[in-house]
């Protein structure tokens, strides 16, 4: 049973500079988490969250990991899941995950991508965020608002994120728990720790 959700976001290679995480039932990572966005630190990373004891680990690409646009990623232990536009339930919960790829962004496959956003998704991991929510920075807001549209059509009970590193933290709105966990600043220097939330 699901009680207890770690989620972390921007890593930006720096993942094994983060110690040892607090325990839970399930990690989710939202993007991020190579620099360069290198096949070899892609591997690393993987290597890395596959070794972790949490039971259920899942992470999505950010768009500074766009070596996995289109890719297969074939090889993961049983319960670490990469979700690229696709779900997956644990217990009783449907996670959903959808990536940030500049490509997307470019041939308007994002928008479609949001469309496609299930219904039944209870937890809604993203890289970007949705508009107006925890999103603003340098007097701009860089959330989506497509997404925001989407978010409250299915609201899913949480939606998790990061993207804007300036802007961590947790916003209750429409009826959605909006979690930023972006744990590095601009700078990328890590400044914040990933978010523990307890479900019930």
């Amino acid at each position: 049973m699901i009680r207890t959700i770690l989620h972390l976001s921007d890593t930006h290679g720096l993942h094994r500079k983060l110690g040892t995480l607090p325990d839970a039932d399930v990690l989710v990572h939202s993007g991020d988490f190579t620099q360069g966005g290198t096949e070899e630190e892609a591997y690393d990373f993987m290597e890395w969250l596959t070794s972790l004891p949490h039971p259920h680990k899942i992470f999505i690409a950010g768009n500074h990991d766009d070596c996995l646009y289109q890719a297969h990623i074939e090889g993961l232990p049983q319960h670490t899941h990469y979700l690229c536009n696709s779900g997956i339930w644990i217990d009783d919960w449907y996670f959903y995950g959808m990536p940030l790829f500049v490509e997307d962004e470019i041939n308007g496959s994002y928008e479609q991508q949001i469309l496609a956003i299930p219904p039944e998704t209870d937890i809604l991991i993203t890289h970007q965020p949705a508009w107006g929510i925890q999103d603003y920075s340098d007097n701009i807001h860089w959330g989506s608002s497509s997404l925001l549209k989407r978010i409250k059509v299915i609201h899913p009970r949480f939606h998790f994120f990061g993207h804007i590193h300036t802007a961590y933290g947790i916003e209750r709105k429409h009826d959605t728990t909006h979690v930023n966990s972006a744990i590095v600043d601009n700078q990328c220097e890590l400044s914040h720790p990933p978010t523990r939330l307890r479900l019930w």
